[in-house]
């Protein structure tokens, strides 16, 4: 099988987001990373999954939706994490993109988001409910997609561990929020960045075995 490989910049607004994209060729749909603190390409998480989602015949695109500095203005400020219209937004940038993209055109996305990227991911499935397929969130913040809850369409896998409690119990109530078909999935024994032996294997496991059951069919 063919792989592609390629660093990207995303346009969105002023600014350009770093990517990465890994592809077997061709893809069924293209996963787009992304967590809210800006360092998706970083994350041994994000990396974990998304080797697990090629495996399924997905692409995979890591995008950074923040950087250090942005247009010259200076260091990022350390609140703009929980900006959620402005990481939505660039991450609805992102979808955009690609639609025309080469490698993209035509092709499904799904959002994987952790932390406040679970909002983020959240808020642009219910802006682009045509182009995406479905939405995994990894130990995320989804109450914080506030009335974009009750908007979103695509199924949505919640991932959160058994022993991150705060985040537990804001699944559970987003759960309840979400009007689209939905699983809350608990890894027993689990914190919050699933380091305990196993606990990040199951994450991923969980998000390919999701995945194949919405992926459309090989054509």
């Amino acid at each position: 099988m063919t792989t592609l490989s390629e660093t990207v910049l995303v346009p969105a607004e002023a600014v350009g987001l770093p990517g990465d994209f890994v592809s077997p060729a061709p893809a069924r749909a293209v996963a787009l990373f992304t967590d809210g603190g800006g360092s998706s390409r970083q994350s041994p998480r994000d990396r974990r999954v998304a080797a697990e989602l090629r495996e399924a015949g997905c692409g995979t695109l890591l995008v950074d939706l923040l950087g250090e500095s942005e247009d010259g203005a200076g260091p990022r400020p350390a609140e703009r994490h929980l900006d959620i219209p402005l990481l939505a937004g660039r991450l609805v940038a992102a979808i955009d993109w690609l639609a025309t993209w080469s490698h993209g055109r035509g092709l499904p996305v799904i959002l994987c988001g952790a932390g406040t990227g679970a909002a983020a991911a959240l808020v642009a499935a219910a802006d682009r409910p045509e182009r995406v397929l479905t939405v995994i969130c990894r130990g995320g913040r989804p109450e914080l997609a506030g009335a974009a809850l009750e908007r979103v369409r695509t199924p949505v896998l919640l991932i959160a561990g058994g022993y991150d409690t705060e985040v537990l119990r804001v699944n559970h109530g987003a759960a309840r929020r979400l009007r689209a078909p939905h699983t809350l999935h608990v890894v027993p024994g689990a914190t919050h960045l699933f380091e305990e032996p196993g606990a990040l294997e199951e994450v991923a496991d969980t998000a390919r075995l999701w995945c194949e059951r919405h992926l459309p069919d090989p054509g």
